[in-house]
């Protein structure tokens, strides 16, 4: 079973820019020390094939290609902070997290770093034995050397081309819909157990408190059966996926089933409590959907401020939303529970319910975008599909149509153009009749 110290260090090397390229480092002294001692006799078709120069022209060439890298990695480096901050001021500096967790770019670092640790290197024996020149020099290696230098031109061609892309609107928005989907794959099984709904701590209940401020990563409510059963009791975490703690206040409340029961011991359960949540500076997408809504819906929001103006680019993130809020409509959300053998409601994590989702999706882009006809039109579209998912969930449908409501109310006092109202009431009006079927 994974720890959660083994996801914090997972999540970490994920996003690590140093990982790769440290790795590739010793790639390239093993390589080369290799190569070193493979002889290439003179009858050999490789003989044609490596370095035909002296000693002197390989070290020349080796110093070149060394300073060539790290030059150009200087330029690359500096060409991603740029990017970096472009793409914070005008999109969300909550971006930052995804770009540092793009493996392409960690790739091309390490290719760099793998020739400049590979030529540098070489300058130890080509050409020279105990501090004195020599004649003989391992031409393989040296070849070894130009190939790698291709490999680097290779590249850089491509980060560039995917620099370009990768700060593209469109790339951005779709890097942030992938993680928020994929959110939803992992952190919603077997969620929403009407047990989960009357488990309120009781005024008998005793709380554990957080071990250390920050927000909750992940939380794994299943390792905390066996001891909560061991123990007799319920627990219950008081905040959610995605939810900032502060240290000494609950993190949890224990409980068991009547108070003449002795109370539990607190310092019984602590250590598996906190074993079962992750607790970090900052929110990660491994279990937080309501992260990447986040990041979208800040996306709209720069685009619709009166700096930017940009009313396109928040239509574009109505239509990712809606590709989120439809596979929320069809996933089974509300508190997490674990069982016992018994079918006894153990351990419940508190989870977000689909309303407040719809909330996170529509209600500050509406806001924000209630005077620009083709944002209001776009997000009566994206309820409009959200309800068509969830046909059967009167509850759903209903939070559905309190958005649709709220969005025409928006916009019937914020658009001064009446025949621009028209066609969204006449829309709103039929989008409302099939939320509320």
């Amino acid at each position: 079973m994974t720890t959660t110290r083994t996801e914090a260090v997972r999540e970490y090397l994920r996003g690590a820019l140093w990982l790769l390229p440290m790795l590739a480092a010793g790639v390239a002294l093993v390589s080369g020390l290799v190569l070193t001692f493979v002889p290439v006799p003179e009858d050999s078709f490789l003989d044609i094939l490596v370095f035909q120069g002296t000693p002197d022209d390989a070290r020349t060439l080796l110093f070149g290609i060394a300073g060539s890298v790290i030059t150009v990695m200087a330029v690359m480096l500096g060409l991603t902070i740029v990017a970096l901050q472009l793409s914070s001021t005008q999109f969300s500096p909550r971006l930052l997290r995804n770009f540092l967790h793009d493996r392409p770019n960690q790739v091309v670092l390490s290719v760099f770093v793998l020739t400049f640790t590979y030529a540098t290197g070489g300058l130890f024996t080509v050409g020279i034995s105990r501090g004195e020149r020599i004649e003989d020099y391992p031409r393989l290696a040296v070849t070894g050397a130009l190939v790698l230098l291709f490999a680097s031109l290779f590249a850089l061609l491509y980060f560039i081309h995917h620099l370009a892309h990768s700060i593209q609107v469109d790339a951005i928005l779709k890097r942030s819909e992938t993680l928020t989907l994929k959110s939803i794959e992992a952190g919603f099984p077997g969620r929403s157990h009407p047990a989960a709904e009357i488990a309120d701590p009781p005024v008998w209940a005793v709380p554990l408190p957080a071990p250390s401020s920050g927000y909750v990563q992940t939380a794994h409510p299943e390792k905390v059966l066996a001891v909560a059963g061991a123990e007799d009791v319920v627990v219950r975490y008081v905040p959610r996926v995605g939810d900032h703690v502060v240290a000494g206040l609950p993190l949890a409340w224990i409980w068991r089933a009547s108070p003449e029961q002795p109370p539990p011991d607190p310092a019984r359960l602590q250590p598996s409590v906190d074993q079962a949540v992750r607790i970090g500076f900052e929110r990660t997408h491994e279990q937080d959907a309501a992260l990447g809504i986040r990041e979208l819906v800040d996306v709209a929001s720069k685009a619709l401020s009166p700096a930017i103006n940009d009313p396109y680019t928040a239509i574009q993130v109505i239509d990712r939303l809606t590709v989120v809020l439809t596979r929320l409509a069809e996933h089974r959300l509300g508190d997490a529970v674990a069982f016992d053998s018994s079918g006894t409601a153990r351990v419940i994590l508190p989870g977000i319910p689909f309303d407040e989702y719809v909330k996170l999706c529509c209600a500050q882009i509406r806001r924000f975008g209630s005077r620009e006809p083709a944002v209001v039109r776009r997000l009566l579209r994206m309820l409009d599909l959200a309800a068509a998912v969830c046909e059967a969930d009167s509850d759903r449908r209903e939070a559905l149509a309190l958005h649709v409501r709220l969005v025409l109310e928006d916009a019937q006092r914020d658009i001064a153009q009446p025949a621009d109202f028209d066609i969204i009431r006449s829309e709103g009006i039929e989008v409302m009749g099939r939320v509320t079927a």
